[in-house]
């Protein structure tokens, strides 16, 4: 039998010690009118944390723009009926033995104008570019760019008070902090504009500003090198610049770098170390010397050591994951879908209960259990 025991280490960030090494992915669910998380959010967290997830990461949720997101229902982290729906929710986390970090989240340029709960509000970007070079809106002023940073910190703040044991700010995907990242959609020529370094500011100044506010609480930045307009786009293709990008985040006082790529297994720089080489969340801990946190189509069908089953893609053997994860490659993986459909997948992998465990179902989506 395969020793899965790498995965169930405890690893120790900070003031904080997680049980293990499996994160729960944040997945976007949408089951809070209005903004605010009822009781079946806070039940739904309250499930995996009492079946062994290392840390929950929760859906995004927003921070407090009022043109941060297109749907009503996505979750606010801002406003007193929502923050104590969110105290509700860390609360039951804790009772049940789990550890959770409230995923920061802002669309960007990736929110429809005229959607959410405030559809007059503006849609926020650094040059009010899209992802595809088209310019949709005016750019902001230096000041406006600071403002929506400080609602990243201002959020973290308030999780941090509430009692929640990590934060994560979501810099991946298209949303605001990768529009900052991106030079499609970044063109602005103040501090916050320039090379691919030079437009990690806004990420560098939302992490350094949180740190004077959380302590010792740690901070997770999830980013990724493509976006959801184009799955094959790359923010760098060059080590020559992933290098300074990322050092000078990790400078920031970031604690994981938490890397999302479509198929955790695929080598991000192939022509360099083969196609079994380093993935993104290997290269980040090789370049930085941080915690690294893996994600990307980690599913598991019933037969757990025969195959991980990604998005479209072959079966992969567990072996490669064990592997990886025992030479160091990164530190923690992060699983979505096995657990969005099953909140006890971690307990079966854990207690050996591999004939419990079942395919990935589409329709798990569909609910909130």
């Amino acid at each position: 039998m395969t020793d899965t025991s790498v995965l169930f280490q405890p690893i120790t960030i900070r003031n904080t010690t997680f049980s293990n090494r499996i994160a729960m992915a944040p997945m976007t669910r949408g089951f809070s009118p209005k903004g605010v998380p009822g009781d079946n959010v806070r039940d739904y967290y309250a499930r995996r944390a009492a079946a062994d997830v290392g840390l929950i990461i929760s859906e995004g949720t927003l921070v407090p723009r009022k043109g941060a997101a297109d749907s009503p229902n996505y979750p606010h982290f801002w406003g007193e009926e929502a923050l104590t729906g969110w105290q509700n929710v860390i609360d039951a986390v804790h009772e049940n033995g789990g550890k959770m970090a409230p995923q920061l989240w802002h669309l960007g340029i990736m929110r429809k104008p005229g959607t959410g709960n405030f559809p007059e509000a503006p849609t926020d970007s650094p040059s009010g570019i899209t992802l595809k070079g088209k310019q949709v809106f005016a750019e902001p002023s230096t000041q406006d760019v600071e403002a929506m940073a400080q609602a990243y910190v201002d959020a973290a703040a308030d999780a941090a008070r509430l009692g929640f044991d990590a934060i994560e700010f979501h810099g991946a995907h298209g949303y605001l902090i990768h529009n900052f990242f991106s030079g499609v959609s970044n063109k602005r020529t103040d501090r916050f504009g320039g090379n691919l370094t030079d437009r990690a500011a806004f990420a560098i100044e939302i992490i350094k500003e949180t740190r004077k506010v959380v302590g010792e609480t740690p901070i997770i930045l999830r980013w990724s090198q493509w976006h959801q307009v184009d799955y094959t786009s790359r923010l760098t293709t060059s080590l020559d610049e992933l290098t300074p990008f990322l050092e000078a985040i990790a400078d920031s006082g970031v604690d994981i770098l938490h890397a999302s790529q479509r198929r955790y297994w695929e080598a991000e720089f192939p022509e360099i170390d083969g196609k079994d080489g380093l993935n993104l969340a290997g290269w980040c801990k090789k370049i930085t010397g941080l915690p690294a946190m893996s994600v990307g189509s980690v599913g598991l069908g019933g037969d757990f050591f025969g195959a991980f089953a990604g998005e479209g893609a072959k079966t992969r053997p567990i072996n490669d994951l064990i592997e990886r994860m025992e030479r160091g490659e990164f530190d923690m993986i992060a699983v979505g879908r096995a657990l969005l459909q099953d909140p006890e997948w971690v307990s079966k992998i854990k207690n050996g209960q591999l004939e419990d465990l079942a395919p990935y179902d589409a329709e798990a989506i569909k609910t909130l259990y």
